[in-house]
């Protein structure tokens, strides 16, 4: 949304107010403050956000939520420390958590970070007037912290990668991740990736995938050979090497070497019950082993704080969010099998890696499997040739197939109520064409400060209905 004035991020909209059951409530109920009528005394003992402790803030009226969100990855860091742990010692979680409190307690959400006001990645303000928002508008809520990855990937903002079907067929996140699972209801939360897959594809396509859905493709390989994305993914951004500072002033800062685009399918380090796929897409996380020398310098444990930084890959278990029908790894058995541009191979790998990527990576891409052969998509003319460029053969009539009843990619939704158009804004989603392409640093960032200036800047986020043309 556009940069506003300070005093219009706080301002009340009373018309908005008064219909919200949570009028109803003193505000010193959950601000604390010990006066509604003296400013000095509405201001003593004030709490900004009562949501950081959602027991406490929100409990009393919300009893059956508040404690699972209290625990959920949204609010802990339990996901970002299960994963940081794993590269340390018991000995230096102390030191870590030192350096989380500048660099990561703020980053994650209160229940008011998504139903009362924009996160402050986008420089906060409220929504609606302080009306409390049931569905949290998924341009300033969702995608203002997962930004740089999942919207981009999902809007179709990476250069020459069309948006996610799903986002073609008006599909918003909450379409596929639940309350419960955001609340952290009945959720594994020391990982995201922990517990059991949610939501998954077959829940919505469970005709379409695996043995007896006749497709050739999802016949050969079942349910459990490939993850999903293997096939329907296409490219993803590579972030690399991020390290977190202090600058001059004590200001916190973070800086990240490099980000790419790229696809690589490599084993999965997950395998289990829950993840049984054999391959999945992999995605370089921004790390390495003097990401928090910064901190190590200033303890007695040296620089490294990450002194067992193999025991986790490097390129991880990843489900981007830019799924197509048509990828060019779907263009023929052979587009895939025996093609090591679409496999993290060694080479794909810095040497100083390579330890940490041992149970992930392949020397080779696998091969078709002898006695079978190469079958080429329907649009794939007989000797081979791809689309043309540019064309991700997403045809009409291939959607309509795939998505069974649903809306193809130029259909709007059969009904829509008005919960819909205010979550959603103006009627019409933006097309391929008309979706943001900028790949520069700063639109992929944000307006992140330099070395030498890191201030608290955000980043310029639309409302949902300047998004959509309204």
């Amino acid at each position: 949304m556009a940069p506003v004035e300070p005093w219009e991020r706080i301002f009340i909209d009373v018309e908005i107010y008064q219909e919200d059951i949570h009028s109803q409530i003193n505000c010193t109920t959950c601000h604390n403050g010990t006066s509604v009528d003296d400013m000095e005394e509405a201001h003593t003992n004030l709490v900004p956000d009562p949501a950081k402790d959602p027991v406490k803030g929100c409990g009393n009226c919300h009893p059956d939520i508040s404690p699972h969100a209290a625990e959920s990855l949204h609010l802990t860091l339990e996901g970002y420390d299960t994963a940081v742990y794993q590269r340390s010692i018991p000995e230096h979680f102390d030191r870590i958590e030192y350096m989380e409190q500048y660099h990561c307690q703020d980053c994650h959400a209160t229940c008011g970070d998504c139903h009362v006001a924009q996160p402050d990645s986008v420089g906060g303000g409220l929504l609606e007037g302080h009306a409390f928002v049931e569905t949290p508008p998924m341009t300033r809520t969702c995608t203002a912290c997962h930004g740089s990855r999942v919207q981009n990937e999902y809007f179709g903002k990476n250069e020459g990668i069309p948006p996610d079907v799903h986002f073609r067929a008006r599909m918003a996140c909450v379409d596929c991740h639940s309350g419960a699972e955001m609340h952290g209801i009945d959720m594994d939360n020391n990982h995201r990736y922990d517990g059991e897959e949610s939501p998954t594809c077959q829940s919505c396509h469970q005709d379409q995938v695996g043995v007896g859905s006749g497709n050739p493709w999802h016949e050969a390989h079942g349910t459990e050979v490939l993850s999903c994305q293997v096939c329907h993914s296409t490219t993803y951004t590579n972030c690399v090497n991020c390290h977190v500072e202090q600058n001059e002033e004590n200001i916190p800062f973070y800086s990240v070497e490099d980000h790419y685009l790229g696809f690589y399918i490599g084993k999965n380090h997950l395998q289990g019950l829950e993840r049984p796929y054999a391959y999945v897409p992999l995605r370089h996380v921004p790390v390495d082993k003097e990401a928090y020398s910064y901190y190590g310098e200033e303890s007695s444990y040296g620089e490294n704080l990450l002194p067992n930084f193999d025991n986790r890959p490097t390129w991880l278990y990843a489900t981007p969010h830019n799924i197509q029908l048509h990828t060019p790894q779907t263009e023929s058995c052979e587009a895939c099998h025996g093609n090591d541009a679409f496999f993290l191979t060694p080479d794909d790998i810095p040497a100083e890696e390579v330890a940490a990527n041992e149970d992930v990576m392949v020397e080779v891409a696998p091969p078709l499997p002898e006695g079978e052969t190469n079958i080429y998509r329907d649009d794939v003319a007989p000797d081979g040739t791809a689309p043309a460029e540019g064309d991700s053969g997403d045809d009409a009539s291939g959607d309509d197939a795939f998505w069974g009843d649903g809306a193809s990619e130029d259909d709007s939704p059969e009904t829509e109520t008005d919960e819909d158009e205010a979550f959603w804004g103006d009627d019409s989603a933006p097309s391929t064409e008309e979706a943001d392409t900028s790949t520069e640093d700063e639109a992929f960032w944000g307006d992140q400060p330099d070395d030498n200036e890191a201030e608290d800047t955000g980043t310029t986020q639309q409302s949902d209905e300047d998004f959509w043309g309204g």
